[in-house]
Parts: C-alpha cells; sequence; structure tokens
C-alpha cells in the first residue's frame, strides 16, 4: 500500500481575486465541479493501491478540509513552516517502511493513467532507498517553473543531475532544446524512513524539532496536532532545498501527465482548454476579442477588441489583465485585497 500525503495551504495570491487567503486555490472548482483539493484525493481513491490519504494542513483550512474530504487522517500544523517539516511531520506517524506519495493539493492532472504508472516507475526506485521526484517532460520554454536536469539512467527513471531555478528566457530556451531537463512537478515518492534519515542528515535541527513536535502531540480521532512550542522553533524550509538539492539520493521519474501547477491565471486558461472547459463565464461578449478568458459570479461580462486578456469578476473585485502579465497578479497590494 501507497500512502499519500496530501499538502494543502497557500495565499492565494496569484490567483487573485477568486482565491484568496481564507479560500485558496485547492478548495475551488476551477477544473469542473470538483474542486482541485477533491481531485487530488479521486487520484489516490483506490483503495487496493492507496491507504486513506494523510493531509496536512494548517488550522484556518481544516473546516474545508472536513466539508470537501471523504475518510483521511488529518495533520494540523501549528504554524506554516513550508513542506520540508509538513512532509516529515507525516514521515514521522507511519512505519519507516510506508511509501509516502506526497501530493500538493491544488495541481492539475489530465492523464491519470500516466499519473499512476509514474507512481508505480517511483514505487520501483523509492523501494531501492531513492527519493524520487516526479519530472513533466517540457512543451515550452517556461520560466516559472523549477527545472531538473536528468543525469543517468536508473531502471525506471534517471538520477538528478541538478536541480535548477526557475530561469530567464534565454536558459529555458537551451533547457527545452538540450531534451536533458524536465520541470519540477512537485510530487514526490519515497520510504517515510529514507527521509527522515536524509532530513536528520542535512537538517539536523528541524528533525530533532518534529520528533519534539510529534512526541508532544495529541490526537482527536482522526485529527493529529503536533506540540507547537518544538514546532514554532522550526525554520521554515522547502523539501526542495532542505533534502532533494542535498541529498544523494534523488532520482527523477518523467511522467507525461498533463499537469500544470495553475500557478496563475494563464496556467488556467491552458488547463481549462486541454481539458476541454468553457474559457468564458456565461453571457459574456465578445467583439473583436480574441484568445481571452472570462470568470464572473453572475455579472455580465463584455470584452471588446481586445485579445490575449483574462478578465475575472467576484463580489466587488474586477481584475483585468493581459495573459503574459499573469505572474505579475501577486505584486498587487496585499492591503488593498483584503
Amino acid at each position: 500500500m501507497i500512502q499519500p500525503v496530501v499538502l494543502c495551504g497557500g495565499s492565494g495570491t496569484r490567483l487573485w481575486p477568486l482565491s484568496r487567503p481564507d479560500r485558496p486555490k485547492p478548495f475551488l472548482p476551477l477544473l469542473g465541479k470538483r474542486t482541485l483539493f477533491q481531485q487530488t484525493l479521486d487520484r489516490v481513491a483506490d483503495r487496493s493501491r492507496f491507504a486513506d490519504p494523510i493531509v496536512v494542513a494548517g488550522g484556518a483550512h481544516t473546516p474545508m478540509i472536513e466539508d470537501q474530504a471523504g475518510r483521511h487522517h488529518l495533520i494540523v500544523e501549528p504554524h506554516a513552516k513550508n513542506t520540508a517539516p509538513a512532509i516529515a511531520l507525516a514521515a514521522a506517524r507511519v512505519p519507516r517502511e510506508t511509501v509516502l506519495l506526497v501530493c500538493p493539493s491544488d495541481h492539475h492532472i489530465g492523464d491519470e493513467d500516466a499519473f499512476r504508472e509514474g507512481v508505480e516507475a517511483a514505487k520501483s526506485l523509492a523501494e531501492r532507498g531513492r527519493l524520487v521526484c516526479f519530472g513533466i517532460a517540457p512543451d515550452r520554454p517556461e520560466t516559472g517553473y523549477g527545472y531538473i536536469e536528468r543525469g543517468e539512467a536508473l531502471e525506471t527513471g534517471h538520477a538528478v543531475s541538478r536541480f535548477v531555478e526557475k530561469p530567464d528566457g534565454e536558459a529555458a530556451e537551451s533547457y527545452l532544446a538540450s531534451g536533458k531537463f524536465v520541470w519540477n512537478g512537485g510530487i514526490f515518492l519515497f520510504r517515510a524512513g529514507d527521509y527522515l534519515d536524509e532530513l536528520a542528515k542535512h537538517r539536523p535541527e528541524m528533525a530533532k524539532l518534529i520528533d519534539e513536535a510529534v512526541a508532544g502531540g495529541r490526537s482527536e480521532g482522526h485529527v493529529f496536532c503536533p506540540g507547537a512550542a518544538p514546532f514554532g522553533g522550526i525554520a521554515a524550509e522547502s523539501i526542495d532545498y532542505a533534502v532533494m538539492e542535498a541529498t544523494e539520493r534523488a532520482a527523477v521519474v518523467s511522467a507525461n501527465m498533463g499537469w500544470s501547477d495553475i500557478g496563475d491565471w494563464n496556467a488556467l486558461m491552458i488547463a481549462r482548454e486541454a481539458a476541454g472547459l468553457d474559457l468564458c463565464a456565461p453571457d459574456t461578449q465578445a467583439v473583436g476579442a480574441d484568445d481571452i478568458m472570462t470568470v464572473s459570479d453572475g455579472a455580465r461580462i463584455s470584452v471588446v477588441g481586445l485579445d490575449d486578456v483574462i478578465v475575472v469578476v467576484d463580489g466587488d473585485e474586477v481584475l483585468v489583465l493581459s495573459r503574459d502579465a499573469a505572474q505579475s497578479v501577486r505584486q498587487l497590494n496585499p492591503a488593498d485585497r483584503t
């Protein structure tokens, strides 16, 4: 059995105004009637292969999780400390030999068969002691994603040669042309004990505080609350920095599974188009306007003489952006978005 670990969180900045801190994108039905969080759970719903998921989230999001999830275990983080400590909490709560499949709750996967094939390929490597990340074959010189350079071939994947942060356009073009690079999909698979061993090796203070937080925690039914004081002392860090870039056991499995992190409005538009969903809200009027997307909670939207734009109406908030400026939404003044 594979143990899914679903990470929930987010501040709701790049998909504002629809996504906000009190209702981040995992809990919104952006691609169909089911939310991204529910679609993540659906992908691991086969109980002949997957155990009941462990969901790791902050207290503010637990009501939405309880409302949207079926059977699950919930770990409530006392503080937001990024992905490395969140995953460590789950790893410390299961037997060391347990194979963990770590999934963000806000990604879209269009080809679930390819996803499951990737899981099986990664599981084969994890059982040999590898810490495996999922790589996505790039189809464009994307500058908004991290990249992984594949090294020597392994049984069902590749060793990781290096991780590369979000590149500039010229570097992204060269990565695409080389055929050696894949996007970092943010999905991981490894045995719980192997992850904890590598965390103790490369971030011993974090590993120590995780042990203390778990030892000092309390369980109430399916909910586990770690000790707040030791967990609060942890320096926030992602799994990429804390473990994956430091370990010599990193491997990558390439999976062409129709993946998107839905990281901004343009990414959502691309994913909706690929899924065959309507790009425009009901009653949208478009005159001399091509390649547009509209989202509305009721108000009718009209677009005249503009191409490559996205218009979003949510309550009293209206956002109009060009598709190529989608990443800049996060730069809007947070004080004006309460």
